[in-house]
């Protein structure tokens, strides 16, 4: 149990049965009445943010959380499989937890955000940076006079974005 004043962000508390992150919090003291904290909070599970005022006095349950870095290894089904990187352990976790899997690419390293008591995975962060490789199509010979105005380079990781006519490059892109 944590006293409400003890709120920072990145605490994770258990409230109502769910489990929510402080993403944003101010100590508010008013000229009349008790002190108290308002805060931002976002739950695990949806992503969903409220706001929600405390009381200075009010306890708290607070969720101890783990964060390790865990490296994708291949995709099964609804699920992607990961590998502990200091036990070596593999875990399959939902698509629906991954943030970013559309961008993932086999042996990208994850941080895995899991509950202490439970081991049961809240979610998995991708890195705010990663280098994807852009393969841009054949260009149209000479012999063809009508080019495509605009033909889609295609990402290893299945996603589409139009671009004007260029040569066949591989590029990487961060």
């Amino acid at each position: 149990m944590i006293n409400a004043q003890d709120i920072k962000n990145g605490t994770c508390i258990r409230m109502d049965g769910r489990l929510y992150f402080c993403v944003e919090f101010l100590h508010v003291k008013p000229g009349k009445g008790n002190t108290f904290m308002r805060t931002k909070l976002k739950d695990v599970v949806d992503g969903r943010v409220l706001e929600r005022r405390f009381n200075i006095g009010e306890k708290l349950e607070d969720v101890r959380v783990e964060r390790r870095p865990f490296q994708y290894l291949y995709a099964d089904g609804g699920d992607d499989i990961f590998m502990n990187n200091e036990t070596f352990e593999q875990i399959p976790i939902s698509k629906d937890l991954v943030t970013g899997a559309a961008f993932m690419k086999e042996g990208d390293t994850v941080e895995v955000v899991s509950d202490a008591s439970t081991e049961t995975v809240l979610y998995a962060e991708m890195p705010i940076k990663t280098v994807l490789r852009l393969h841009t199509p054949n260009p149209v010979s000479k012999a063809t006079q009508l080019p495509t105005p605009s033909s889609p380079p295609l990402l290893k990781q299945v996603l589409k974005s139009a671009c004007p006519f260029s040569s066949t490059k591989v590029t990487c892109l961060k």
